[in-house]
Formats: structure tokens, C-alpha cells, sequence
């Protein structure tokens, strides 16, 4: 599969992540331009079980959808991952997360317009304009960043060892999609209140793009913190779960 072909995947299915959890966030989660007595009570919102499944739906038909043309990671710390666990060429790492990003900065740019519709401008109000991250003031739950760091890493490893995990050629053909659309709805359902949930460099630069201040000046962790947590389990499933598998074929076939 030629790479540019690759490429447009990872925009368009990264574009679809943002467009529908960030979208779904900012213009179903809630009515904050309702009149009273819906203003508070979220009464036709979504919510966070909503948004949960909202990103977690995005990542199961962007899996379906484009998963054997490019792989389908739509976020730079599942590539950062797969390298890590000797699935993926550092010579892509670069080309992969440019087309992520582009994706995921178009989408919040249509989420922003459509948004941007209503006269009252609500669109950037709240601690978490636009479905950003952040932590402290602009964590939903008012987490430090310690918490919210600790929060990304760990669950940015668990997403990554399931996508290893269900990936792997031992594994049941075809129901990966499936297992990592709903691995992603249950890291959003633990933190959303924590930091809104990234797990995912580019979704995390898209919207803070358009918010800019303190909120753009928080997307740091969301960069690290994922990335560091794909690296993680990269390196612990090739150590643990595959290094011992293809040691033991070799060793069967007389080859040490």
C-alpha cells in the first residue's frame, strides 16, 4: 500500500475521531444555552455516557473503515506504541502523526464553525471549551496535574496493550475493531472527569488550537503523557508476550 494512500487514512479517520467525540461533546453532552429549568439539568444532553460511547464508536468504524489500508491508529501515541512493539517502521512515525494532526485540527475547525453558529458565542465558554483537555482549572473535576498525568499514562497503556494485544496473530481475526472501540468508551467513562479524556496527542492540539491561553498552554501533558504510556506497553507486550513466543519458534525450528 503506497504511504500517501496510508496517509489520507490516518487524516480522514483521525478527522472522524475529533469531528465525532469533540463534536458530540461540544453540541450533545448538554444545552449550557437552554432556558431554565434544562440550563442545569442536561435534560436532552448526552452526556458523559454519550461522549464515552460517542469516541468510542468513532474508533470502532474508523477500525472497519480503514484499518487494512493504514492500521488504522488515528492518534501519534498508538504509532509511538507500535513502534515500540516492533509493529511499525520508524521511518513512518513522522508522515503518520503530520496526517493525524492535520486531521485532527480540520475536524475541530468544522466542529468550531458549526458551533460558532449560535449568536451567543458559547462555543468558548467553561472550563473546557470546545471539548479541550486540561487539568487543575480546566480539568471538569478540578484534578491536579499529577493526577491528570498518572490518569493518561496508565490509561494510554492499557488502550495500547489491547490494540497490541487484539492485533496480535494469535488472536481472533476480526474483532479487534470491536475491543478497542470499547476499550476507548471505558477510558472515557473513568476520566472525562479527570481531563476530559485525551489518550491522544492530536485529538488534544485540534481544539486547544482554536481555544489558544491557558488551554493551549496545557496540551504539553497531553503529548507526553500518552506517548509515554504507548511507549510503555510497546515495549512490555514485544518484552513479555511476543519476545518469548517467537524465541520458542525459533528454538523449535533448530534456530537459536
Amino acid at each position: 500500500m503506497p504511504l500517501v494512500t496510508k496517509l489520507v487514512a490516518e487524516f480522514i479517520g483521525t478527522f472522524w475521531l475529533v469531528l465525532g467525540g469533540c463534536g458530540s461533546a461540544v453540541l450533545a453532552a448538554g444545552f449550557p444555552y437552554a432556558a431554565e429549568p434544562l440550563k442545569n439539568a442536561n435534560f436532552f444532553g448526552i452526556g458523559f455516557l454519550g461522549v464515552a460511547l460517542a469516541f468510542g464508536l468513532t474508533v470502532l468504524t474508523g477500525a472497519y473503515a480503514f484499518g487494512h489500508i493504514s492500521g488504522g491508529h488515528f492518534n501519534p501515541a498508538v504509532s509511538f506504541g507500535l513502534w515500540a512493539g516492533k509493529r511499525f517502521p520508524a521511518s513512518d512515525l513522522l508522515p503518520y502523526i503530520i496526517a493525524q494532526v492535520l486531521g485532527a485540527i480540520v475536524a475541530a475547525g468544522v466542529v468550531y464553525l458549526i458551533a460558532s453558529g449560535r449568536a451567543d458565542g458559547f462555543v468558548l465558554s467553561g472550563s473546557n471549551p470546545l471539548a479541550t483537555n486540561g487539568f487543575a482549572a480546566h480539568s471538569p473535576g478540578g484534578y491536579s496535574l499529577l493526577a491528570a498525568f498518572v490518569t493518561e499514562l496508565v490509561l494510554t497503556f492499557i488502550f495500547l496493550l489491547v490494540i497490541l494485544g487484539t492485533t496480535d496473530g494469535r488472536a481472533p481475526a476480526g474483532f479487534a475493531p470491536l475491543a478497542i472501540g470499547f476499550t476507548l468508551t471505558l477510558i472515557h467513562l473513568i476520566s472525562i472527569p479527570v481531563t476530559n479524556t485525551s489518550v491522544n496527542p492530536a485529538r488534544s492540539l485540534g481544539p486547544a488550537l482554536f481555544v489558544g491561553g491557558e488551554v493551549l498552554g496545557q496540551v504539553w501533558l497531553f503529548w507526553i503523557a500518552p506517548i509515554l504510556g504507548g511507549l510503555l506497553a510497546g515495549w512490555v507486550y514485544n518484552t513479555v508476550f511476543e519476545a518469548p513466543v517467537r524465541r520458542t519458534e525459533r528454538e523449535a525450528a533448530g534456530r537459536y
